[in-house]
C-alpha cells in the first residue's frame, strides 16, 4: 500500500510506527478560558500551567516560546489545551495559518530517539523537540498534506 493511500494515523501508521494507544489529544486554541468553558462540561475539570518560557530546537535551531495550557481527561485519553502566547513554535504556525481545534496525537514511547528514526522511513519529519533529561523527552513530527501532528514523548519515569 502507498503512504500517500493512507489516511492520516490510521492504524496501519501505528503498526508501522510500532506506537502504543493514543495517550493525549492536543487541541490549539485562540483562548483559554473560552475553551474550558466550553469543554470542561464535556470532560470535567482541567487543571492548568502558569505560562512560562520554554526552550525548544523548532525547525533546526533554538527557540523559546510561551504559552498556556490546561489538561483534562476523557478515560485513559488526556486532553490538552494550548493557548500560543508568543514565540516561535508549531502552535504559532498552527494559528498563523488560521487554525484552532486538534493540533497532535500523542503516544507515549519508550525511545525516543528510535521512534522518530522510524517515523522518518515512512515520511514524517522532525520538527520540534526537547530532551528534558535522561529518560524524558518529546518530539513533534509532520507530514507533507497532513496538517495534523504526531507526539512522541519519552517519558520512563512515570
Amino acid at each position: 500500500m502507498n503512504d500517500a493511500t493512507v489516511p492520516p494515523m490510521s492504524d496501519v501508521i501505528r503498526q508501522q510506527l510500532d506506537l502504543p494507544p493514543l495517550d493525549q489529544v492536543g487541541f490549539v486554541v485562540r483562548d483559554l478560558d473560552a475553551a474550558l468553558a466550553l469543554y470542561e462540561p464535556m470532560f470535567g475539570p482541567f487543571s492548568t500551567m502558569e505560562p512560562g518560557p520554554m526552550s525548544y530546537d523548532y525547525r533546526g535551531a533554538q527557540a523559546e516560546c510561551e504559552m498556556k495550557l490546561a489538561f483534562g481527561r476523557s478515560g485513559d485519553v488526556e486532553i490538552e489545551l494550548i493557548q500560543w502566547l508568543r514565540g516561535d513554535c508549531p502552535h504559532k504556525e498552527f494559528i498563523d495559518a488560521g487554525r484552532e481545534g486538534m493540533h497532535h496525537l500523542r503516544f507515549r514511547i519508550d525511545d525516543l530517539e528510535a521512534s522518530v528514526a522510524a517515523a522518518e522511513t515512512v515520511g514524517w519529519r522532525r520538527i520540534w523537540s526537547k530532551r528534558y533529561g535522561e529518560g524524558l523527552a518529546v518530539a513533534y513530527l509532520e507530514r507533507a498534506g497532513d496538517a495534523l501532528l504526531l507526539e512522541l514523548f519519552e517519558n520512563l519515569h512515570g
